[in-house]
């Protein structure tokens, strides 16, 4: 497929693309729908165009590493089996303006301030003010993650209607001006939890969590946002509607298995399915036609799930997370650095380290090396029978894609979808784990490093409950433990494979730090599957899409240092 730029120069045609994507060569050749179309009549369908418009942001099927793209080049992430897009993301000498992820998300982003832009206006005199406050959630969703990445960058509030080569770049501090007053506006004029027309639909505790992220980045410039980031997430935390899951529960209660995993498994996921800490839960259909339904096929479980079907012994299943193409691993520092002993979120359920040969009727016999990897028969110094239901034995270099330990919270299987092309799984966007997390960093920020101590343990409470049986107090953590490097190492034991880990060391000023802990080097990794090039000055943010720059020829739309 032609990768084809949506320019933020013609993001007037963007509105409410919900039809499938094409392959033209212009945007403009494309079917849109205009508020004045019939087809968008009704302000609802407009909102349910934002959820779609949401879901396509991670939905670049003709690109499947970029998810990775926010994995890797961080703490947390190692390229697997890459596909190309996300190579610049961790050799940064070759990040640059063309580059296929950085327009990708720049486009998305733009499209869905504009169609959020239109409702706000549509809604502006005597409207539905919940209508407005979904559009404003949206709209702040992606101007956060704007100047997260880019720093400065356009600040467009009214929906056009003709192209405009006239864009020049605003301050992060006046486009916060508008995130701040779009959340604030959000946490009044949302409906509660359970008052949604949809569970997945927005609702005032997600715009909390929303705001929690946005202040604390916010905070970074000046202080006096850092309460305001705890008085956001706090009455998620006291409002008695949430509650961490502690106790198995769902449709796979009587199967192997622990409480941390149950909530990531599918048909285990929405609160009405049992999740009780689940604030939104974004949710996928098989038939790609209900809210929350997707223009494409996001690639989360592609990029996290090894490539098992390369396995002799091996066949898709449930079990092992279906079809994976290992476009994205864990790093070694959280392979072998970050849990401790007894934390369930380590447990083989959820970070999967440990396999067995599923395949019926499975039978060869195999090599083993003198140092235990699988070979061809009378090519090691020993030769076995492997059988299914016997562990998984990999080849040396199958780390790389094949065989390794990846987080389980992506994996599902469709058995009428066996290659794994869709994607029906719901995702996990915000949950109350995060929650006492952002409120930790707020409180540690403040100087209330106990009060950021407790909220880590409540976390941690949950995490060693089954092994404090053994270990009595094992996993507690004391005020002066708490530093933002523990803060992060938490948020990267609990939210790992959820969180845009990218975005999270960019707003707290850490990437170049926490880069040095990935752990993953020559000669053990080879030369190019390792982070290299990185340059403060230049890669903390990301480049302006040259294609922006060229078509703004009345504007001043300056490209990032050293780009």
């Amino acid at each position: 497929m032609k990768f084809r730029n949506i320019l933020l120069t013609t993001f007037a045609a963007s509105a409410f693309v919900i039809g499938t994507t094409s392959c033209s060569d212009s945007f403009l050749d494309e079917k849109m729908y205009s508020s004045y179309g019939p087809e968008v009549s009704d302000v609802n369908a407009k909102l349910v165009g934002l959820h779609r418009q949401y879901a396509a942001i991670w939905g670049m099927s003709s690109q499947q590493g970029f998810v990775g793209c926010w994995q890797v080049g961080t703490d947390v992430g190692a390229p697997g089996d890459t596909q190309g897009v996300e190579v610049p993301f961790y050799r940064y000498q070759e990040l640059n303006a063309e580059n296929a992820g950085v327009s990708f998300l720049w486009e998305k982003l733009y499209e869905l301030i504009n169609s959020a832009n239109q409702i706000i206006a549509s809604q502006a005199e005597g409207g539905d003010a919940a209508a407005t406050a979904e559009a404003m959630f949206f709209r702040a969703y992606a101007y956060n993650m704007l100047v997260t990445l880019w720093g400065d960058v356009p600040l467009v509030t009214e929906s056009t209607s003709i192209p405009r080569t006239d864009y020049t770049r605003n301050a992060v501090a006046e486009v916060d001006g508008v995130i701040d007053s779009d959340l604030v506006y959000a946490m009044s004029n949302l409906p509660v939890v359970g008052a949604a027309k949809n569970e997945s639909r927005i609702n005032q505790d997600m715009a909390r969590q929303l705001a929690g992220e946005a202040y604390l980045r916010m905070g970074m410039r000046d202080a006096s946002y850092f309460k305001k980031a705890e008085d956001a997430v706090t009455p998620i935390i006291t409002g008695g509607k949430y509650e961490l899951i502690s106790a198995r529960y769902g449709k796979y209660a009587a199967e192997p298995g622990d409480y941390y995993h149950d909530m990531f498994r599918w048909g285990n996921q929405r609160r009405s399915q049992g999740n009780m800490e689940a604030i939104w839960t974004f949710e996928m259909e098989y038939n790609r036609d209900v809210n929350g339904g997707t223009i494409d096929n996001p690639q989360q479980r592609r990029n996290w799930v090894p490539a098992f079907h390369k396995l002799d012994g091996m066949v898709n299943a449930d079990s092992i997370g279906g079809r994976g193409n290992g476009r994205l691993r864990i790093c070694n520092f959280v392979k072998y650095g970050l849990y401790e002993k007894g934390d369930i979120r380590n447990s083989n359920y959820n970070i999967r380290r440990v396999m067995w040969y599923n395949k019926p009727g499975f039978s060869k016999e195999v090599g083993i090396d003198a140092k235990g990897f699988l070979v061809d028969k009378d090519k090691g110094v020993r030769n076995v029978t492997l059988k299914t239901g016997d562990q998984v034995i990999p080849h040396e270099g199958d780390s790389l894609n094949v065989f390794y330990p990846h987080p389980t919270k992506w994996g599902a299987y469709d058995e009428t979808d066996d290659f794994g092309y869709a994607v029906v799984k719901d995702w996990p966007v915000m949950r109350l784990g995060e929650t006492y997390l952002l409120r930790a960093e707020a409180r540690f920020r403040q100087g209330n490093t106990q009060g950021a101590a407790d909220d880590i343990n409540v976390l941690r409470d949950r995490a060693f409950k089954d092994y404090r049986a053994v270990a009595p107090g094992a996993g507690k953590v004391t005020a002066d433990q708490i530093d933002i490097d523990f803060i992060l190492d938490e948020r990267a034991r609990e939210l790992i494979s959820e969180e845009n880990r990218r975005m999270t060391l960019v707003r707290t000023n850490t990437l170049a730090e926490r880069i040095k802990l990935n752990g993953d080097m020559e000669p053990a990794a080879p030369s190019n599957k390792v982070i290299t090039g990185f340059d403060a000055n230049i890669h903390t943010l990301l480049p302006i899409p040259l294609t922006e720059i060229q078509l703004n020829k009345d504007g001043d739309l300056k490209q990032n240092p050293g780009y």
